[in-house]
């Protein structure tokens, strides 16, 4: 099943490429993209090809950093109804609950979790943004443009009340640091597990202003009304603890099926009844992380062993061979020698406005 998103999420794409002077619709002839369906932003398309669009849109604009600039044209209101909720919730914590509940409605590829520490900022919680799409393509200017997007919605809903300490991103910057750093305004880490806001715990209990109650009753009813939550099967439930505990000593069966509240054997044989098997949800997520870390970052080989998993870096290089037909060395060489000019070169002229 195609995994879709609000063709909202596209809004100024078309005005960023000409203003960066290139040519937005040879690339949505490229990607089957109808342009009347941006004009629509109720419109349906698929999240997958959206991520390809944008990925290939900023090396054609040779512009690094493409994801933050378009967010530039986009606010909350992108979220559609999710958005009236939002902003009529009574303070920042209930407005990041709405998101959370009800994001599938932008996308059920999309995912904003709220986690009540921070490893790298005192007294903040994470903001978590996951892309949830099996074989995921790269996706460095969609997680860009989520966590522009999602700082800006701060921005205008907590206003003085946000303080944002830091950004972690999870792939290597193809514009220069300091252009995430002026963006965001904090301190922004690359090459780290998750892509992240983490904000002063203090944020959200900020009120919002010109808050309309009976609005907010309305549009959360429409939500929970009109909207179905996607069913998940078990295999998806593991896919996404897995992704959470991949590295750690929680990663093997027996723990996910406690975390899962089940037992290992019921485990098993429900996933079997769904044609897979807990192995395989595992070596197929650990393939699809390795190919996202070895592509978009440059972690040290010994490094992204344990980050998967595996008891050592010869059981890596085994993996890769078994994966990709080849060592996780000349995946990653080969990777950077096919790169567009655009990514190796480092950032456009023109950096992104606040």
């Amino acid at each position: 099943m195609t995994t879709i998103v609000r063709a909202s999420s596209l809004r100024g794409y078309v005005a960023l490429m000409r203003e960066l002077g290139a040519d937005s619709g040879e690339m949505l002839r490229r990607y089957r993209i109808a342009p009347e369906a941006l004009q629509d932003e109720e419109a349906l398309l698929s999240l997958r090809i959206v991520l390809l669009l944008l990925e290939a849109s900023a090396a054609a604009a040779r512009c690094p950093d493409f994801g933050l600039r378009l967010s530039q044209s986009q606010d909350i209101s992108v979220l559609g109804p999710l958005a009236i909720a939002m902003q009529n919730a009574s303070t920042v914590a209930e407005a990041l609950d709405y998101a959370s509940r009800y994001m599938f409605v932008q996308s059920p590829g999309l995912a904003l979790t709220v986690h009540d520490s921070s490893p790298f900022a005192r007294n903040c919680v994470e903001l978590r943004i996951e892309i949830r799409l099996e074989r995921q393509p790269v996706q460095r200017q969609t997680v860009d443009l989520c966590l522009a997007d999602l700082h800006q919605i701060l921005q205008m809903i907590g206003g003085k009340r946000y303080l944002l300490r830091a950004v972690t991103l999870p792939h290597a910057t193809l514009a220069p640091l300091r252009v995430y750093q002026r963006f965001f305004g904090a301190t922004v880490l690359a090459e780290q597990a998750h892509a992240s806001l983490h904000v002063a715990r203090s944020t959200l209990d900020a009120s919002l202003q010109a808050v309309n109650s009976t609005l907010r009753q309305i549009s959360v009813e429409y939500l929970s009304l009109n909207f179905e939550v996607p069913g998940q099967t078990l295999t998806t439930r593991v896919r996404q603890t897995l992704r959470h505990t991949l590295g750690t000593n929680l990663s093997n069966k027996a723990e996910i099926a406690n975390l899962l509240s089940m037992h290992p054997r019921t485990l098993q044989r429900r996933l079997a009844n769904e044609f897979t098997s807990f192995e395989s949800i595992r070596d197929e997520l650990r393939k699809e992380s390795a190919l996202r870390y070895l592509r978009e970052t440059g972690i040290p080989l010994k490094q992204l062993a344990g980050v998967l998993g595996l008891s050592e870096q010869s059981a890596l290089g085994r993996s890769c061979r078994r994966w990709f037909g080849m060592s996780p060395l000349r995946l990653r060489n080969h990777t950077l020698s096919k790169r567009a000019p655009s990514q190796r070169d480092g950032p456009s002229k023109r950096p992104p406005r606040r």
